[in-house]
C-alpha cells in the first residue's frame, strides 16, 4: 500500500494540500519486514513514525493478518480517503465524558512500562456547577478523586496536581475559602497529591481572547522548573522558585486570614503580591495528617530515592543472599544517598542503611527474599518565619547580651 498524509486545509504547514508524510510500499501483513529486517506492517510503521496520525483499526474490507493468512482484496477504483478535522473523528473535548478520560488514564497505571512524575488533573468541559454558600452541590471532584486513588496511590511514584472546581472561585466573592475547603473535603487524602486555590486569567494568543486557566498545570511546571535549577527535594514554592507567569489576574487572591483556613486543610494558596508578581505560597501535600510526608519536597525526595534504589535493586535479583551480596548492595546505595546529602536533600549524617544478617535471617533467606532497611532524615522546608526585634539601650554592649535568652 501507498499511504499519503496531506495538509488539506493548510493549518499545519500553511500550504493547503501540502504532503506531510509518505509511507510507500507498506503491507497489511502483520509479519511483513523490510530487507533490513525492520517491520513493514503499515500500523507499526505509522504509529512509530507519524506525529499526525495514529492507526487503531483496519478497514472492514481489508483486514490485516499474517502473510500466509492474508485475504486479498479487489483493487479500489478510488483511493481510500479519511479526513480528520479538529478531533471530530473521535471524542470531542467540548463534551467528552469523565469516564472516557478515566479510561485513557488507565494506560498509565503500569509503572514498569511508563515513567511519570507529575500528573495534571483535567476537568471535562461543560460539567461545572453553580457556586454559592455552604450546603450547595459541588461538582468536578470526580476526576481528581479518581486520579488520586487510581494513579497516584496505585503507582506510588508520582504526584497528582489538581485545582478546585472553577465555580468555587470564579464570581464567588466572599465564599471562596469556604467552598474550596468543602469541595476538597469530598476528595481522598493523599501525600501523593497537591491542591492549589484556583484559576488565573491568561491571554490566549491563538484565539485572541482571555481565558480562565486552572493553576495546577502551572504548579506542576514549578516542580519541573525546580528540578532544573535545584533538585526535586527543594520546595517549588516561594519567591525563589515559585513565581507563576502569564497572569492577568487571579480569580481568587487569598488574603492572610483565608490562607490560615486553607493551608491547614492541605490547600496551597497562590497569591498575587502588589508590585512583585504571583507566587505559589505553600508546599503541603493533600493531607491533614501529622506525617513527615506533609510537604511536597519530602515526598518528591523519597520518590527520587525509591525509584533509583528500586532500579539498582534489580541487579540483586537471582544473586546469592549472602554477606557478599548484602555488602555489595549497601556499598551501591550509600554513595547515592551521600550525594543527595551533599545536595542538601538529607540532613547531615541523616541516613542509615541496614542490610545484613540482622534482617536477612535464615527464615528470610529460605523464603528467597532479600531485605534492606533504609532510614532517612529529610531536610525540611521553612513554612513560618519568626523574627524578634529588641529595642536595645545605647549604653548596652552586645557582647554582654549574646547569651541572654530572647523575649518570647
Amino acid at each position: 500500500m501507498q499511504i499519503v498524509v496531506t495538509d488539506n486545509g493548510g493549518q499545519i504547514s500553511g500550504v493547503p494540500g501540502k504532503i506531510l508524510e509518505l509511507y510507500p510500499n507498506v503491507s497489511r501483513a502483520t509479519d511483513a519486514q523490510n530487507p533490513d529486517g525492520t517491520p513493514n506492517f503499515y500500523k507499526t510503521v505509522i504509529n512509530a513514525q507519524s506525529p499526525w496520525i495514529y492507526n487503531v483499526n483496519d478497514l472492514t474490507t481489508a483486514v490485516s493478518n499474517t502473510a500466509n493468512n492474508l485475504v486479498a482484496v479487489a483493487n479500489l477504483t478510488v483511493p481510500f480517503n479519511a479526513n480528520f478535522t479538529s478531533g471530530q473523528d473521535g471524542l470531542s473535548e467540548t463534551a467528552i465524558a469523565q469516564a472516557d478520560l478515566m479510561n485513557g488514564w488507565t494506560l498509565f497505571q503500569g509503572k514498569t512500562n511508563i515513567l511519570i512524575d507529575l500528573v495534571i488533573a483535567g476537568v471535562p468541559l461543560g460539567q461545572s456547577g453553580t457556586a454559592g454558600i455552604t450546603g450547595k452541590t459541588y461538582n468536578n471532584f470526580g476526576m481528581a478523586s479518581w486520579l488520586i486513588s487510581n494513579i497516584a496511590q496505585f503507582r506510588k511514584d508520582c504526584v497528582v496536581f489538581f485545582s478546585p472546581d472553577s465555580n468555587t472561585v470564579i464570581n464567588n466573592v466572599g465564599y471562596e475559602s469556604t467552598d474550596i475547603v468543602n469541595w476538597a473535603s469530598l476528595l481522598p487524602s493523599s501525600t501523593y497529591a497537591f491542591m492549589d486555590t484556583g484559576y488565573k486569567l491568561q491571554y490566549d494568543p491563538f484565539n485572541n481572547v482571555n481565558r480562565w486557566i486552572p493553576l495546577n498545570g502551572d504548579i506542576a511546571g514549578l516542580c519541573a522548573y525546580t528540578d532544573q535549577v535545584a533538585y526535586p527535594w527543594f520546595s517549588p514554592a516561594g519567591f525563589n522558585r515559585g513565581q507563576i507567569s502569564n497572569v492577568i489576574q487571579l480569580a481568587y487572591n487569598p488574603q492572610e486570614t483565608d490562607r490560615d483556613i486553607l493551608y491547614p486543610a492541605g490547600i496551597n494558596p497562590v497569591v498575587s503580591f502588589p508590585g512583585r508578581g504571583t507566587y505559589l505560597y505553600g508546599d503541603k501535600t493533600f493531607t491533614q495528617q501529622a506525617t513527615g510526608f506533609s510537604r511536597i519536597n519530602v515526598r518528591r525526595l523519597f520518590l527520587v530515592v525509591e525509584r533509583a534504589i528500586a532500579a539498582a535493586a534489580q541487579y540483586t535479583l537471582f544473586e546469592l543472599n549472602d554477606a557478599f551480596t548484602q555488602n555489595q548492595f549497601v556499598n551501591m546505595v550509600t554513595p547515592f544517598l551521600q550525594n543527595i546529602e551533599g545536595a542538601r536533600g538529607i540532613y547531615p549524617n541523616g541516613f542509615l542503611v541496614i542490610c545484613n544478617a540482622t534482617n536477612n535471617t535464615p527464615f528470610v533467606i529460605d523464603s528467597n527474599e532479600f531485605l534492606c532497611a533504609i532510614y532517612i532524615k529529610p531536610e525540611k522546608s521553612i513554612n513560618f518565619i519568626q523574627i524578634t526585634y529588641v529595642n536595645t539601650p545605647t549604653g548596652v554592649s552586645f557582647e554582654t547580651i549574646e547569651n541572654v535568652p530572647l523575649p518570647v
